[in-house]
């Protein structure tokens, strides 16, 4: 065989395991915690529900209900993240031949209104969806990700037997799903394509002189080139590994499987570890992503959001990249979960009380405790224990739910029956 062929072969094989192959769940929850340590250092960390209910808001503001404008779509860092995201996972879709319109049966699209507009509500009660509300809460040292996780654990085990009950006793819709294949050259231009659009909007908003407002006051455009590219890679992770948090909690009580729930369980203790570090030096704020939800607002919003994002098969994230693989069922998901939460939001402030925060500063950083409307917020280092200690919490509560729920895999203790 020619040095060529050698060559051509190890090119061929290499695009096989970043493009197309089902990435190892562990290995893709660590490639999560770097992307997330990356992107909190960078700005800020992500999330879907800053970018759907952006969406929303300006849905609402364009029929006239809100009198001031929402925040650009293209300068609002949360938007730019769900952007980045949804593209990311249409590149991998489109180069590993994934892509293709997906047509649910009526009961499923049904189910996407409803489940969608449940996931919105719980997203803003919850401080977030489940990245918000529960991985980038415990990754940035906030008590409300107990509240949370919590919360989706119920919520799916009450879906699940929403779900049983339905396949006994729910005919109608159930038939007709249609898939419209898109042809694998098709896929590979515009997975390209999306690819040049990518680095054609990073190189844009690297060469902005402009400012935009975001989470911390007045920052450079530039910024917003990395949050791109940064959501982008995270999107196209999530896609290749087909990573979806809610099967962390819906497969140990609906089949046992434990792998989703073991490789969640390892990236937060990759990223807990490195949003500490930045923590701890000052890198990144204390108060960055602080929810004041640590009590009924946290666990009431992880129950709607859990039996939410069951019935949508996707958790937030789950729902956004399953749109950039044309899944029409949760494109309908997406819709109604930033209009669930843009609609909520105008109701219940949640996770960005601002009195809440107002009197977590005045009371001082060093105290805890501060009251918000659904909760409390409680940055736990600020509490007697420490970094250190805060650090073996979260560690230790991992560690606990990977015993568990292998415990449960091989004693189907925790099981639903039917």
């Amino acid at each position: 065989m020619s040095e060529g062929s050698v060559l051509g072969q190890q090119v061929r094989e290499l695009y096989k395991v970043l493009c197309k192959d089902k990435w190892n769940p562990y290995i893709t929850g660590a490639i999560i915690a770097f992307l997330s340590v990356v992107i909190a250092a960078w700005y800020t960390s992500w999330g879907a529900t800053g970018a759907v209910q952006n969406w929303g808001d300006w849905f609402f503001y364009g029929i006239g209900v809100g009198e001031r404008a929402p925040g650009n779509i293209l300068l609002h860092s949360g938007s730019v993240i769900g952007i980045g995201f949804i593209a990311g996972a249409f590149v991998s879709a489109c180069l590993g031949g994934n892509f293709a319109f997906r047509i649910p049966p009526k009961l499923e699209m049904v189910k996407g209104v409803f489940a969608g507009s449940l996931m919105g509500v719980g997203a803003i009660l919850g401080g977030g969806c489940n990245v918000g509300g529960f991985y980038n809460a415990l990754g940035n040292l906030s008590a409300h990700g107990f509240a949370m996780w919590a919360g989706l654990v119920v919520g799916a085990m009450l879906a699940l037997k929403y779900t049983y009950w339905e396949m006994e006793n729910i005919s109608w819709g159930q038939g007709g799903g249609k898939t419209f294949d898109v042809p694998s050259g098709v896929q590979l231009v515009l997975g390209i394509l999306a690819l040049v659009g990518l680095i054609y909007g990073a190189y844009a908003y690297a060469n902005s002189q402009e400012y935009f407002w975001g989470h911390t006051g007045w920052a450079p455009l530039q910024t917003l080139g990395g949050v791109l590219l940064l959501a982008a890679a995270l999107g196209y992770t999530f896609q290749r590994g087909r990573w979806c948090m809610i099967q962390a909690f819906r497969e140990p009580h609906m089949t046992g499987d434990c792998k989703m729930a073991k490789s969640v369980a390892l990236s937060l203790v990759l990223l807990v570890i490195g949003i500490t570090v930045l923590k701890a030096n000052g890198i990144v704020a204390p108060d960055h992503y602080l929810r004041g939800v640590f009590g009924w607002g946290g666990v009431l919003g992880g129950v709607i959001f859990g039996f939410g994002a069951v019935l949508a098969g996707g958790c937030g994230t789950g729902t956004l990249w399953r749109v950039g693989e044309g899944q029409i069922k949760l494109w309908i998901a997406v819709i109604f979960f930033g209009l669930g939460a843009s609609l909520t939001s105008k109701f219940i402030h949640g996770p960005r009380d601002i009195e809440g925060i107002i009197a977590w500063y005045q009371a001082g950083t060093p105290l805890p405790f501060s009251e918000g409307m659904l909760g409390s917020f409680v940055y736990l280092p600020f509490t007697f224990l420490g970094y250190g200690g805060t650090l073996a919490l979260i560690l230790a509560a991992m560690g606990g739910w990977w015993v568990a729920v292998t415990w449960n895999e091989k004693t189907q203790k925790g099981v639903l029956d039917m």
